[in-house]
């Protein structure tokens, strides 16, 4: 069964070896040791309540219960920008005109911005490429939105998650090398690590703080600004169905597109119901014609669990397998948190196929 929990030290050699899989464009997840222990031991210090709200940090894992093997990490940054600048561009527009000579110009810019700070982040999203099938990726995903929703005291009115934008299979980013590269002078793979490994401080020395025309960027690289890498689409739809959106700022990096929402209007937030839980002895697939893929969630802070299930989500009583009851840690007449896990309607069909075609899961950045 595959469960969503909080991360453990022990889990320090298996996300090492991920990160080792994950290739450029993810910086939160740099494949350094030292780097990666810390994180974990951020992550448990947040859960633990040490830690100052500008250094929160929930880190979770996907773990293959019967493998006892962590295949997948995804992230929760509670407030960014509070300790280190947060940085990323703003697009645009700068308007150049003269009456006397008829000359009307709308020029398109990007200008260096901190005006997400303060804000929650989704990131540091990667799931192991043995592991792309089925519905693992939305599990990954949207189990943090539950965790918000539970534990909506701990989180800000805004989230957004930074989108891994395009750069090919050797680590060339157009977008970079026709602008970061002439600032910094190195090529992207040292500077997505520099900044995966929380030195940030050359992007404020180096940067220019004026607006930057896009018209004198090459063809490559204006065609790739707010442009998702291919395999981060899935990600992308899977975020637009629950309510975040393009709003016109990307990643100084690569260019890739920040998606936002209010955390309240989110869907699995908005939609997601406590139920109290009636155990059934028998571990078997629901056979109820109304059951749906639903995601689940406990209420234990230290404790969280998630998985996914197909079962019906009553208005008061959910019936779990015992096998299922068990990995969530929930016992009779407590109760879980529970959400379909496709949006009715319309956005159903557009999502769904597209989610689940190889599970091509590499989402938010930081």
């Amino acid at each position: 069964m595959m469960i969503i929990r909080p991360v453990e030290y022990n889990d320090l050699a298996d996300i090492l070896a991920l990160a080792a899989k994950s290739g450029a464009g993810l910086t939160s997840l740099p494949s350094n040791e030292s780097v990666l222990a810390a994180r974990i031991d951020r992550a448990v210090r947040t859960w633990q309540g040490n830690v100052p709200r500008a250094e929160q940090g929930y880190l979770f894992v996907l773990e293959d219960s019967q493998r006892h093997k962590v295949v997948g990490v995804s992230a929760i940054e509670v407030a960014v920008g509070l300790s280190d600048p947060w940085y990323n561009f703003r697009v645009g527009t700068l308007v150049h005109a003269s009456r006397e000579l008829n000359v009307y110009n709308a020029v398109p810019t990007l200008f260096l911005s901190n005006d997400h700070t303060g804000h929650s982040e989704l990131c540091t999203l990667f799931l192991d490429p043995d592991y792309r099938h089925g519905k693992n990726g939305q599990l990954l995903m949207k189990s943090r939105l539950m965790f918000m929703a539970a534990f909506r005291q701990f989180f800000g009115t805004r989230v957004i998650a930074e989108m891994r934008g395009y750069c090919d299979e050797q680590g060339y980013s157009p977008f970079w090398a026709n602008l970061g590269q002439r600032f910094f002078s190195i090529d992207f793979v040292r500077a997505d690590y520099l900044s995966g490994t929380g030195n940030k401080s050359f992007i404020a020395e180096l940067m220019p703080k004026h607006p930057l025309y896009v018209d004198f960027l090459a063809e490559e690289a204006r065609d790739t600004i707010g442009k998702v890498h291919p395999q981060t689409e899935p990600a992308k739809a899977i975020l637009e169905a629950e309510g975040l959106r393009y709003q016109g700022y990307i990643d100084i990096f690569d260019g890739g597109p920040t998606l936002e929402a209010e955390i309240d209007h989110l869907r699995s937030v908005r939609e997601s119901r406590r139920v109290a839980v009636h155990i059934t002895a028998a571990a078997k697939p629901c056979d109820d014609p109304a059951a749906t893929w639903c995601l689940l969630t406990n209420d234990n802070y230290l404790g969280f669990r998630a998985t996914i299930t197909q079962c019906v989500i009553g208005q008061h009583v959910l019936s779990l397998g015992n096998d299922i009851a068990e990995e969530l840690g929930v016992l009779e007449g407590q109760s879980v948190r529970g959400v379909e896990l496709y949006a009715t309607g319309s956005g159903r069909s557009a999502v769904k196929p597209l989610a689940e075609q190889g599970g091509h899961l590499y989402a938010a950045l930081s």
